[in-house]
């Protein structure tokens, strides 16, 4: 009885199907369909170039042995991938032919799992030619271009800048992005995936978080298919992994993790993490792979100062077209300091009540949105606070006020906080010098006539202090 093509490849399924697992053999070779049988040649369709490369790298034995095992020792495979419009069939006109040919011997025996000259190559074994796509996974309105740049975020965002123009090619892999929730982790991260995807589409991004990324891992292990997992993983040019945290106490997650890392890492591909914390502070993290995070750079995401949340907030009401008063710019952006998250939440807001229900973007619905965001609400101003905000206004850690120093920029940032606490609240003298370090009330007094002495002679650093006490007042208008 003379065999067609269909029961040639149902023979080499057969023999296939006794090496490989359910799932692999339910995902790779189920969905192929045998399109003609001339003599020792069978035609097999796949359907897309990234399944015959999945094949050709993992399974070219295999497929070797089942179709000499059925067409004889000269036995070989093409394959045909239907571009889009072509009928399973194959007999579309814009259907293409892949021999199996190898390039770098064509007049000797061909085999399965060989490439022709003008086949797609394999991208672990030849590299340069086409890779595989991948849908990178990525959000589209994250870019550079709308991720302001100041003193909180400079050097991480630079150094994704660089590693967008040479993934895997700088010192920066890995580059590991740490900070506080709503600094812009997430943003960077994807920044420099967009920014690879837009300009070298040679190159497979994909963005997973920690928590799908173990997820899949768990899938994996159900269906006995790590193997294929970690090889999908491993042929990734640009890795990005958010909240790489989420990793910690999960040992197997974490060992297949290390494997792919370091596959990446040697291949020079590029791999991106983003965490709550620096590596290490990452508790239940396997040591080796805290080693591993270090490799690279590490670059912290701090709280944005008062210009940069105003440039934040101005940039992106210009975006939607929405004007916004100085005074409310600045109202919102002293109430609002710790979080970008929390800000743009603002900014949503606003833009509701503007837009829904066409209200002007003024101090009265300024307040009635923060209202909204702020979960504590000073009262009154208190020592605590004036510190605080002085500390940020000369940029030096509120901690150094209470030390001894005679840094002259912390020098006046104390006297000036002394100055308005006395000022500003009914503390005595003693109880406002206890709150700097334990000084006494006589230390209070000289600060208090060293600032006004100040003020009297230097116009500068008289409006300095004018708009120190105003941001404490407006902090606290609510």
């Amino acid at each position: 009885m003379t065999r067609d093509s269909r029961m040639v490849w149902d023979d080499c399924l057969r023999t296939i199907k006794k090496s490989v697992s359910p799932q692999s053999f339910k995902t790779w070779f189920e969905p192929i369909k045998p399109v003609q049988l001339d003599t020792e040649v069978l035609t097999i369709q796949v359907p897309n170039k990234f399944f015959f490369e999945w094949l050709e790298e993992h399974y070219v034995q295999l497929l070797k042995k089942s179709i000499r095992q059925e067409l004889g020792e000269r036995g070989r495979l093409v394959y045909h991938i239907p571009e889009s419009g072509s009928k399973p069939n194959g007999h579309s006109s814009n259907s293409s032919k892949l021999d199996t040919r190898p390039s770098a011997d064509k007049d000797s025996e061909p085999v399965p799992g060989s490439f022709d000259a003008e086949m797609i190559k394999n991208p672990f074994i030849i590299p340069g030619i086409k890779r595989i796509k991948v849908d990178p996974q990525l959000n589209a309105n994250y870019t550079f271009e709308n991720f302001i740049e100041g003193d909180c975020n400079r050097l991480a965002r630079n150094a994704g800048l660089a590693i967008a123009k040479k993934p895997g090619g700088t010192a920066f892999n890995p580059l590991f992005i740490f900070g506080d929730v709503g600094l812009g982790k997430t943003h960077l991260a994807q920044a420099i995936g967009n920014d690879v995807v837009s300009k070298i589409e040679s190159k497979a991004v994909l963005y997973v978080s920690a928590e799908k990324f173990t997820n899949q891992i768990i899938q994996a292990i159900k269906n006995n298919s790590v193997n294929d997992f970690v090889n999908f993983y491993q042929m990734i040019d640009v890795l990005i992994i958010d909240d790489i945290q989420f990793l910690s106490g999960k040992q197997k997650t974490q060992e297949i993790f290390f494997h792919i890392f370091n596959q990446l890492h040697q291949n020079g591909k590029q791999i991106i993490l983003t965490s709550d914390r620096p590596p290490k502070d990452l508790e239940g993290m396997e040591e080796r792979l805290i080693s591993r995070f270090k490799w690279g750079l590490s670059a912290d995401l701090q709280a944005p100062d008062l210009e940069t949340r105003m440039a934040i907030l101005e940039t992106k009401m210009d975006e939607e077209g929405v004007d916004i008063p100085s005074d409310v710019l600045e109202f919102i952006c002293y109430n609002i300091k710790n979080n970008i998250r929390e800000l743009e939440g603002v900014m949503v807001s606003l833009l509701a009540q503007s837009t829904l229900i066409r209200r002007d973007v003024d101090m009265v619905l300024a307040k009635e949105v923060i209202r909204n965001f702020v979960t504590t609400i000073n009262k009154e101003i208190t020592v605590e606070f004036i510190q605080q905000l002085v500390a940020e206004h000369f940029n030096v850690p509120v901690e150094k006020l209470h030390h001894e120093t005679r840094k002259r920029n912390i020098v006046i940032a104390r006297q000036l906080s002394m100055y308005l606490a006395k000022k500003l609240t009914n503390k005595s003298l003693k109880s406002i010098g206890e709150q700097f370090g334990g000084r006494d009330h006589s230390t209070v007094i000289y600060s208090c006539k060293a600032v006004q002495d100040m003020m009297d002679t230097d116009i500068v650093f008289k409006d300095t202090v004018e708009e120190v006490e105003k941001k404490l007042k407006m902090s606290l208008n609510i």
